[in-house]
């Protein structure tokens, strides 16, 4: 089992910046990306961006230039930096770790949420 556990989330103006963190407990084998989804409502769940075990990294196109996503593997962490949020950046971001040996099964964490408003 795994528990992903996330902080960061709030209420930002546009344009400003946040980050978002998610810690990883339990057995590890057999993950080897790690990433972050968002959820708007009345929308479906979207990758927003993922990092491998060895800092490959992978963005949806609507968040390139703002977002960075990091991880520190010695912690179990996966940090989102984003930069120049949007009102459209709004939306329920949850952390998500994909055990890929033998079936895959995804872990999610409990979701923090990101508010874009003046």
């Amino acid at each position: 089992q795994v528990q992903l556990v996330e902080s960061g989330g709030g209420l930002v103006q546009p344009g400003g910046s946040l980050r978002l963190s998610c810690t990883a407990s339990g057995s590890m084998f057999g993950i080897n990306e790690m990433g972050w989804y968002r959820q708007a409502p009345g929308k479906q769940r979207e990758l927003v961006a993922a990092i491998t075990r060895g800092g490959t990294t992978n963005y949806a196109d609507s968040v390139k230039g703002r977002f960075t996503i990091s991880r520190d593997n010695a912690k179990n962490t996966v940090y989102l930096q984003m930069d120049t949020l949007k009102p459209d950046d709004t939306a329920v971001y949850y952390c998500n770790a994909p055990k890929t040996v033998g079936v895959r099964r995804d872990y999610w964490g409990q979701g923090t949420q990101v508010t874009v408003s003046s």
